[in-house]
């Protein structure tokens, strides 16, 4: 059996990280790395009592910069397939089964969990609506210039072999929320097999989420990230 880790990029997580950890599939992964971007809860602390993998940084290093800690751990740590997961209860992680078994028995490199299915089960799950249209708005520019017919690039669920993040220079990405989109461009230039899985839509007062005037920069530096994608090729 590959070995799987869950990587848990954590910022102020604490009131949702112990629901989010109990529902992770035990018999499935073999590691859970909590990696907290200088939280001002007790994320940290929680995660000690759930017996997870800690790693604290000493300040706050972004989004982007949280998951590139998260992916050097989880390979130093001999992972054969890593599992990206928000840690905010978000998104369903019994669901993690079905992402590592496709990975493992072949059929692609890249899992996603989409919460796109139909507009009505979006919203009434809780997305906002401005963040429903400019998720569709996004999504449907990266397809055109990736080629690409993908339901949702912006998820915070994510599952990817090893290789796939040993091949990538992930590194060179932005520390902010536009890594999600960057590292999907460079999965598709190294032209891995990409897969999705259908993931309920969960939106509660303590998610996670960013607030208007970050979700526009987020949206500007998305399709910048496309432009470059459609110059290099």
């Amino acid at each position: 059996m590959p070995k799987t880790i869950v990587v848990l990029p954590g910022y102020n997580a604490g009131k949702t990280l112990e629901k989010t950890v109990a529902d992770i599939p035990k018999n499935v992964v073999d590691e859970i790395i909590l990696v907290d971007d200088y939280s001002s809860d007790d994320t940290v602390g929680v995660a000690k009592k759930l017996g997870l993998t800690v790693v604290q940084h000493s300040q706050n290093k972004g989004y982007g910069g949280n998951q590139k800690t998260c992916y050097n751990l989880a390979l130093e740590h001999g992972a054969d397939i890593i599992v990206m997961l928000h840690p905010d209860y978000q998104y369903d992680p019994k669901l993690i089964k079905h992402f590592v078994d496709f990975i493992a028995d072949g059929y692609f490199e890249v899992m996603l969990g989409s919460r796109i299915r139909t507009r009505q089960e979006a919203l009434k799950g809780g997305m906002p609506k401005y963040k429903y249209y400019a998720n569709r708005l996004l999504t449907l520019v990266e397809n055109l210039a990736s080629g690409q017919n993908l339901s949702e690039w912006h998820t915070g669920m994510r599952a990817y072999k090893k290789e796939v993040l040993e091949n990538i220079d992930f590194m060179k990405n932005s520390d902010d929320f536009v890594f999600d989109t960057q590292i999907l461009f460079q999965i598709i230039e190294k032209k891995y097999k990409i897969g999705e899985i259908p993931v309920p839509v969960r939106y509660f007062a303590e998610s996670s989420s960013i607030n208007f005037k970050r979700s526009v920069k987020y949206g500007l530096a998305t399709l910048l990230t496309a432009l470059k994608f459609i110059l290099r090729k």
